[in-house]
């Protein structure tokens, strides 16, 4: 094949949410990069339900936003409403979510993208990889082209080898019926790469006019500016709702009536389906005591009449499944613009990457997204906003980034997918996070800003915003620890609302606000600061006084952990060598090759006596090589 006249630092492959931040934080680090998608007109494309965040997955959009990411931004530009989860839970788990208009978010990142220096896009199709001595030098492509470059990213979601499902009706497809990727799977197993079978399902989609909603439950933007970015100001939505329904009896003996014609049912597919995310005849086979389930109507676009009929995911016949959604309230005359559907694909063990998305067999090869395993549009952003870095990084001969456990969600999303690999879709969740208290939706510009900074990916205008409001914040904190607020009728009234109890002498402003369900507001309405901290600042405010025990507590466990993280293990390590280590432990450590001491611990079937005979035998190695040093001079 002929080669493509011009030579990149960086070739990204795939459109979808992993491959825009990949493309988007190589570009912008200084780099050249070619992005190059299956369809120009699918980039960023949601194929599932056009919601960004949650909880854990809107940690990890926030934190993109520190970091430098996109997806934020195009979260924020094309949202319809956006809510506030899982307040009552505490700070730790607090998250946004937002309802978001397909089209707008996929135009947003298609003109970023468009726009970007250091950024060339093309449709094309890549059939094989291009890898000589063990590293890759390129990408070849069915238009008849070889493109060189230092390095690649995969960012191929669930095009490789997709094969979509619908009840005895199964053929070769991307999501919503695109062209997938049908050559690349074979020349990642001839570079030596597992690959693996995957697969998930979504949700029929309706006609809005067929639906009655006057009968549901309706759910609303919060009243106040919301937004995912740093940098935005926050907006307030209207006019959008989300409509509550659940399935009933009827909709469950429809199903089960018909679960003989399901793919599943019929040996049809092969992949591993999601845990968390289960089809609505899994939830039925599953929970059969359960007389309904919830289930959430939701818009897609401003631009079009479709619904999406969240928690409602199934791949059976096209018939049972207009039964299905006609047994709900408020939808017994609906019209299916599209039905549901299963999508199997293929993914590559993520066991085989190192800590920064860089595969172990083939040298500047990078993967990201749903190749590596994961479920949902957030998990894959934060891949390939990690990738894309690390790309960069790497085609300049610089050192890969890798963030921790305790630093950030998309630390735990990475060592979760190289350490333990994963068999079904990999969804992102708080009980996944050990210290959940240090890596808040709020803090995330502290932990990570700096970062991004450092990297070239925060401009001047923002870093100084950032640092205007930490400035604020910390100003504020000092002058509660020493203001002091008298009693007074008034103050004791409101505290007596709050079920507090009244003071009677002067108090400390920090003591007020210490605190349960006293807020800053009433501190401050009290102790006006001179420069109160603005919008989500008070929020970051109130949690560091009302939890600042427990956030302690929390960072000494993580010193204590982070010591294990210092002791590397050498890449040849011979497992075999060390005495007394279980057999199950010396696979699964030869399989993995833990690059420190921590995240041996964190492999499935490893224990604590294995690591600590890993520990003696490194100690007596170092000795070794001390006493053989010193034999020598």
């Amino acid at each position: 094949m002929p080669l493509y006249e011009k030579k990149y630092d960086v070739i990204v492959v795939g459109g979808g949410h992993a491959g825009c931040e990949a493309a988007l934080a190589a570009a912008r680090t200084g780099v050249s990069v070619l992005h190059l998608n299956l369809y120009l007109d699918n980039t960023a494309l949601m194929p599932c339900n056009p919601s960004i965040g949650g909880p854990a997955k809107g940690h990890l959009v926030r934190e993109g936003s520190a970091l430098g990411g996109e997806q934020a931004e195009a979260a924020d530009a094309s949202a319809m409403l956006v809510r506030w989860l899982n307040t009552s839970k505490g700070p730790a788990v607090r998250a946004l979510r937002a309802q978001c208009d397909l089209a707008e978010y996929a135009r947003h990142y298609t003109m970023k993208i468009e726009t970007q220096k250091n950024l060339e896009v093309r449709q094309e199709t890549v059939t094989d990889l291009w890898i000589e001595e063990g590293r890759v030098r390129g990408v070849r492509t069915k238009f008849g082209f070889d493109y060189e470059a230092k390095v690649v990213v995969l960012a191929t979601g669930t095009y490789l080898g997709g094969k979509v499902h619908i009840g005895p009706k199964s053929f070769p497809s991307g999501p919503l019926g695109q062209t997938p990727s049908v050559e690349l799977p074979a020349s990642l197993r001839a570079a030596g790469l597992e690959i693996r079978r995957m697969r998930t399902d979504t949700t029929p989609r309706l006609h809005a006019d067929t639906l009655d909603l006057s009968s549901l439950t309706s759910q609303a933007s919060a009243d106040e500016p919301l937004s995912f970015s740093l940098w935005g100001e926050g907006t307030i939505h209207e006019g959008y709702f989300c409509h509550l329904t659940r399935s009933n009896r009827r909709t469950h003996e429809i199903i089960r009536e018909n679960l003989h014609r399901s793919p599943l049912s019929m040996g049809w597919m092969e992949g591993s389906g999601p845990r968390y995310c289960p089809s609505i005849e899994d939830k039925v086979i599953k929970f059969p005591e359960k007389e309904s389930h919830l289930i959430f109507l939701e818009p897609v676009s401003r631009s079009n009449k479709e619904v999406y009929v969240q928690n409602f995911s199934t791949s059976l016949p096209f018939d049972v499944q207009l039964a299905m959604v006609r047994s709900l309230p408020g939808c017994e005359h609906a019209h299916i613009t599209r039905p549901g559907y299963a999508i199997e694909y293929d993914y590559v063990v993520p066991t085989q990457l190192t800590p920064w998305l860089e595969t172990k067999a083939v040298s500047g090869l990078f993967c990201a997204g749903q190749i590596n395993g994961t479920s949902g549009y957030e998990e894959a952003a934060a891949q390939g906003l990690l990738a894309g870095i690390n790309a960069s990084l790497k085609a300049r001969g610089e050192e890969p980034l890798v963030l921790g456990r305790s630093e950030s969600y998309i630390g735990v999303l990475v060592d979760d997918l190289v350490t333990k690999g994963t068999n079904e879709p990999y969804r992102m969740l708080t009980s996944r996070c050990e210290h959940r208290l240090l890596l808040r939706h709020d803090n995330a510009d502290r932990r990570l800003a700096p970062i991004g900074r450092r990297l070239g990916l925060l401009d001047d205008e923002r870093w100084n915003r950032l640092l205007s409001g930490w400035k604020r914040i910390d100003d504020e904190l000092e002058r509660l620890a020493h203001a002091k607020i008298p009693p007074s009728d008034e103050l004791n009234r409101e505290l007596a609302a709050l079920d507090s109890a009244p003071i009677s002498e002067g108090t400390k402003a920090v003591e007020l606000l210490r605190r349960p369900g006293v807020p800053y507001s009433l501190v401050e309405k009290y102790s006006p600061s001179p420069e109160p901290p603005r919008g989500g600042e008070a929020l970051s405010l109130e949690v560091e006084v009302k939890y600042e025990g427990y956030i302690e507590r929390q960072g000494r466990q993580v010193a204590r952990m982070e010591r294990m993280e210092h002791v590397s293990l050498p890449s040849d390590m011979d497992y075999g060598s060390v005495p007394g280590l279980l057999a199950e432990s010396r696979q699964k450590l030869e399989a993995v090759r833990p690059y420190t001491l921590g995240q041996a611990g964190r492999i499935s079937g490893v224990t604590p006596t294995d690591i600590h005979l890993l520990s003696v035998w490194l100690n007596a190695l170092s000795r070794r090589k001390e006493r053989s040093v010193a034999a020598e001079e």
